[in-house]
C-alpha cells in the first residue's frame, strides 16, 4: 500500500470514527483532503471499494498493534491482559454508528471484519494457551481448541446480552472479571499468583 492511499485510509478513518459509514460521501472524502474526486478515484474506483480498502487497512493496523504486545516479554497471563486492556480501549471508542453502517450498507465487507475478528482471537487463545503451558502458568490436561472457543463464544455474545449495559459492556472491571473467571479455570497454582498479581495491579492502576 503507498503512502498517499494510507494517508487518504487514515482520514477517512477519523471521519467515519466520527460520523460513521453512511454520511460520508466521497465529496466529503475529498474535501476533507484537500485534493479533487477525480484524484481520489485515481485510489479507489468508487465508495464501496474505499470501505473496503478501509476495512482491509483497519484489519492491518489492529494485527500491528496486537502483534507489539507479543515483544513486550509479558508472560502469558499479563500479555492477556494487556491486548484485552487494548481491546477495551478500541470499544470505548469505537462510535457504535460505523459498526452499525457497516453491518447494515456493507454486508460484504462487515463479514470480512467478523472472520478476521474470529480467526484472530481464536488463533491468538491457542497461541497464548501453549505459551501458558510451557511456562508452567496453565494446566496441562486441557483441550486448548475447545478453550479457545468457548473464549470466542463468549467474547461474541457478551456485548448483545440484555443483562450489560453499553457501559458495563465496555468497562475495565467487566474486563478483569472475564479474565479472572478465564484464566481461574485454567491456571495452575503458579499462574494463579500471577493472576492475582496483575488483578491487584489493574485495581490500583484503573481504582477498581
Amino acid at each position: 500500500m503507498n503512502e498517499e492511499l494510507k494517508n487518504i485510509l487514515l482520514k477517512v478513518r477519523e471521519l467515519y470514527m466520527k460520523y460513521g459509514i453512511k454520511s460520508i460521501t466521497m465529496d466529503d472524502v475529498s474535501r476533507e483532503l484537500g485534493i479533487s474526486k477525480k484524484t481520489l478515484y485515481q485510489y479507489v474506483t468508487d465508495k464501496d471499494d474505499l470501505v473496503g480498502k478501509y476495512i482491509d487497512n483497519e484489519i492491518i493496523l489492529r494485527q500491528e498493534e496486537i502483534f507489539k504486545c507479543f515483544k513486550i516479554g509479558f508472560n502469558a497471563i499479563e500479555e492477556l491482559f494487556e491486548i484485552s486492556i487494548f481491546m477495551n480501549k478500541l470499544m470505548r471508542n469505537q462510535n457504535t454508528a460505523t459498526e452499525y453502517d457497516l453491518k447494515k450498507y456493507y454486508p460484504m465487507h462487515y463479514q470480512k471484519t467478523i472472520k478476521a475478528r474470529r480467526e484472530g482471537i481464536f488463533n491468538y487463545i491457542l497461541e497464548n494457551l501453549t505459551k501458558g503451558i510451557n511456562e508452567g502458568l496453565y494446566r496441562k490436561e486441557m483441550n486448548k481448541e475447545v478453550i479457545a472457543k468457548l473464549y470466542l463464544w463468549r467474547s461474541e455474545n457478551i456485548h448483545i446480552d440484555e443483562l450489560f449495559t453499553i457501559e458495563e459492556f465496555t468497562s475495565v472491571k467487566l474486563f478483569v472479571e472475564l479474565l479472572t473467571y478465564h484464566v481461574r479455570g485454567i491456571a495452575t497454582e503458579k499462574g494463579i499468583s500471577v493472576l492475582e498479581k496483575k488483578i491487584i495491579e489493574l485495581e490500583t492502576a484503573y481504582n477498581i
